[in-house]
């Protein structure tokens, strides 16, 4: 008896591209959908999951049973959980407390163990990734650290950028993507740049978030508070690089969450509040009306991270 595969980690990646049907119908080119809310771990941070750990592992970076620690909004923890999982590491995942009891009873079920810290500025020291790099520096784990970490930009820039080229034939007339950790924007945005000449790379920001006065201005603006999950900063990523965006799109939390409805109700792809964002800013690059090719966006993640919250109802935007 033989098998394609026999590990689940070779499932990660070469997810489908969708168009939208219904949402994007009249549009003056499409917009297109990479699913990435079906890999295995249910989002695009299963890519920089794997690949950071095996890329330790070839560096002779982790020892047998070695503990990892990441700072997470939830779905880089759960990719992680299942490399845990594969390879036989212990995880710990450091949270601030606004992410969904979704997300933390899934890395629970999954064996992850989890410190929860309080909703702080990047210069406080109970944020989550300044608690991450100090229990790493303290307990000697090994800090995946996907926020600085160039792996994370490569892995898209070599596998996800690629993908999107084969999967449209090279004809993108934008893409859009919201920013967490910024790898997915920027290693995406310098492979569709050398190979689609005129391709316009843009950010789609939440109200609150720092970054568009960051890319338009070179300071980070004011900091607020928002709904949207995972994406959207008080201080500009290290994987982030401005010299790949050439716009910023900012969408308030209301039109997020209701992009998202629609997106699960009219066109059955079940993701979260972030490809709201993701695909409400596509909408609107779309319909301007100066691209020779479609708009291509990013399913970020699934809508089972999510099931508790209100906006998915509709109860609350």
């Amino acid at each position: 008896m033989s098998f394609e595969s026999n590990d689940i980690l070779d499932a990660i990646g070469a997810t489908p591209l969708v168009a939208l049907r219904r949402v994007a119908a009249g549009l003056p080119v499409p917009v297109l959908v990479k699913c990435e809310h079906l890999n295995p771990g249910g989002s695009i941070k299963d890519r920089i999951a794997k690949a950071i750990v095996l890329d330790a592992e070839q560096r002779g970076r982790l020892a047998p049973g070695a503990t990892l620690v990441e700072a997470t909004a939830g779905n880089t923890g759960v990719g992680l959980a299942l490399i845990a999982a594969r390879r036989g590491y212990r995880l710990v995942c450091v949270m601030p407390e606004k992410m969904s009891q979704d997300k933390r009873r899934a890395l629970r079920a999954l064996g992850a163990e989890l410190v929860i810290t309080p909703n702080e500025p990047p210069d406080h020291p109970d944020n989550f990734q300044n608690v991450a790099r100090r229990l790493a520096a303290e307990r000697g784990w090994f800090l995946t650290d996907q926020f600085a970490n160039p792996v994370n930009v490569r892995v898209h820039e070599e596998q996800t950028g690629p993908e999107l080229l084969r999967q449209t034939g090279g004809r993108i007339g934008a893409f859009v993507a919201g920013s967490g950790t910024g790898g997915t924007l920027t290693g995406v945005g310098r492979c569709l740049r050398r190979a689609v000449p005129g391709v316009r790379i843009v950010l789609a920001d939440p109200v609150g978030s720092v970054l568009r006065d960051w890319v338009e201005r070179g300071a980070p603006g004011p900091s607020g508070s928002y709904r949207v999950e995972g994406i959207g900063a008080s201080r500009p990523p290290a994987n982030l690089h401005r010299d790949v965006i050439d716009a910023v799109e900012v969408v308030a939390d209301a039109e997020s969450f209701a992009t998202a409805r629609r997106v699960i109700r009219e066109e059955g792809l079940l993701v979260g509040g972030s490809a709201g964002t993701n695909i409400a800013a596509a909408l609107r690059v779309a319909a301007r009306g100066d691209l020779s090719g479609p708009v291509v966006t990013v399913g970020c993640d699934s809508w089972d991270r999510y099931l508790g919250q209100d906006w998915l109802a509709g109860d609350a935007g």
